[in-house]
């Protein structure tokens, strides 16, 4: 398994294109930890989902309706949410923007072969 090593992220990494509006970088892992930029356009969805790493995200950027564990928010720039292990969350891009992902384990799952 190939981990990214560089101690710094300058942010010129390449997006990845995820489809229907939505689009990632990675900022760095290991096998413990892993930071992600996403990248939303207006009216993106982040559908619900679960999985079993724990999920930090920050809104850099823009307006989203977040849904955790079955209460819905409105999140904006400087607020952020957190989805324990196997709890149901997803997002709605109200207003174009960014949010970072830390997860814990690593998001293998992300990861090309």
């Amino acid at each position: 398994m190939n981990f990214k090593k560089e101690p710094f992220f300058d942010g010129n990494s390449e997006w990845e294109d995820l489809g229907d509006g939505v689009s990632r970088q990675f900022v760095g892992y290991n096998s413990q930890v892993m930071m992600v930029i996403v990248k939303f356009e207006k009216d993106a969805v982040g559908a619900l989902h679960q999985h079993f790493h724990s999920q930090i995200t920050y809104v850099a950027e823009g307006k989203f309706e977040v849904t955790v564990d079955g209460e819905t928010k409105i999140l904006q720039k400087g607020d952020g949410f957190f989805a324990q292990p196997n709890i149901f969350h997803g997002v709605k891009c109200l207003e174009e923007g960014q949010l970072i992902d830390a997860f814990t384990p690593f998001r293998e799952d992300f990861l090309k072969d």
